[in-house]
């Protein structure tokens, strides 16, 4: 009997130790479960956004084209004979009128002194003539000549003046020939590198050689081709008064800081293409622009409409579409589709997919899934053109600045 109860109650301690066991092991089990639920619930990300706004803007077309010069000229010798000098520097700047190139003027100079000997020689001669004829005249009417006699000293007369008109000719050709030896700039603007060296002999006449080119610069063309849709829309009405807003900038900058004008467009369509050829004028005051650059030209017209604008950092890409994060008022995140338009000033243009007053991530799109909790750091609709703008205006180190090396 006594064994039993011993039994009993060791069985009854084995009993208490297992359930105090497993309420530990369940105790810890709960713990460390309460633990990873802790730890596995990411803390919210700080992140950039911005407010959607709505702005007034005006729809604009861009195109690419080149700059043309208004007026391009190659030099070529009128005269023949040897160059003895070059008076300007390759690639420089020079006005109308400008001395550019002597050819030895020595032999012109001779031929003008022979035909003004011929000039006086004939001037003499009318002189004599005239003389002659008046004498004639006297004496026929005493019948002291033969009519014939009358009749020749007229004649001398009218072919002494021929010979002097004659003379006077040459003289102003040879004049000509002599100012041809000293070659002047025909336009102002930027002249080309010397075709010719000094001490070489140069042929006037047809297949006469190149001696430099000049293009003007002061204003330059910029052609390119619109389509049939964006005519119709923005030049045809205002053909004749060429009104229509035209903007250009060059392929190192990122807006369209030179404004100018429509100067004349082709009087057909290319119905290949689908473009009609449109020309615009540009001042080009500082000589920066050169004929053959590289232009992106910006053309408007429509009238101005609400549109929103945002930046285009906030866009992501998801095969062929294009979303946003929007924060939701609990700072909560999501996907939202977004129909893009153009962009302007750097900034884009959204069809459809936002409202006034969505708040969006602007920065960090990587970094967030759709219903992450985000910290929302509030700041303005930032513009990638305004801040590259900013950064090239940033004075660069000179050479005998010392930089910190970066490897």
């Amino acid at each position: 009997m006594s064994l039993s109860r011993k039994q009993l109650t060791l069985s009854a301690v084995i009993i208490a130790v297992f359930a105090t066991g497993g309420s530990f092991i369940l105790f810890q089990e709960n713990a460390d479960a309460k633990a990873t639920s802790t730890t596995s619930a990411p803390p919210a990300a700080t992140v950039d956004i911005a407010n959607v706004v709505s702005q007034t803007i005006t729809d604009w077309q861009e195109y690419s084209g080149r700059l043309e010069a208004i007026d391009q000229v190659d030099v070529r010798p009128q005269v023949s004979g040897k160059l003895i000098a070059v008076h300007f520097k390759d690639g420089s700047l020079v006005n109308k009128g400008d001395l550019l190139f002597t050819i030895d003027p020595r032999p012109f100079e001779a031929e003008l002194n022979r035909a003004k000997a011929q000039m006086a020689s004939a001037e003499a001669q009318v002189t004599y003539t005239s003389a002659n004829l008046d004498r004639n005249q006297r004496l026929i009417q005493s019948n002291a000549i033969a009519r014939q006699e009358l009749d020749q000293a007229q004649n001398e007369a009218r072919s002494a003046n021929a010979n002097l008109q004659a003379a006077k000719a040459a003289v102003e050709t040879a004049r000509l020939n002599l100012e041809y030896t000293r070659i002047t700039a025909p336009v102002s603007g930027r002249i080309s590198r010397a075709e010719v060296t000094v001490g070489n002999v140069v042929s006037a006449g047809n297949g006469a050689q190149i001696l430099t080119s000049l293009v003007s610069v002061s204003r330059l063309y910029a052609s390119f081709d619109v389509d049939e849709q964006t005519y119709l829309k923005y030049i045809s009405n205002q053909r004749s008064s060429a009104q229509v807003p035209v903007y250009l900038g060059l392929a190192n900058e990122s807006g369209f800081s030179r404004e100018g004008y429509i100067s004349s467009i082709d009087n057909n369509l290319n119905t290949t293409s689908g473009t009609i050829r449109v020309r615009a004028t540009f001042d080009n005051p500082k000589g920066v622009m050169l004929p053959g650059l590289y232009a992106r030209i910006r053309l408007g017209g429509g009238q101005p409409r609400a549109a929103i604008l945002i930046s285009p950092t906030a866009i992501g890409v998801d095969q062929d579409k294009r979303f946003v994060v929007v924060v939701d008022a609990k700072n909560q995140t999501a996907y939202r589709e977004v129909k893009l338009g153009a962009q302007q000033d750097g900034l884009q243009i959204i069809n459809s997919g936002l409202q006034v007053g969505d708040r969006i991530v602007v920065n960090g799109l990587q970094r967030i899934r759709p219903g992450d909790p985000v910290k929302p750091h509030l700041i303005a609709m930032p513009n990638p053109q305004i801040i590259a703008d900013n950064t090239a205006q940033q004075p660069q180190p000179s050479e005998k600045t010392p930089t910190s090396a970066k490897g």
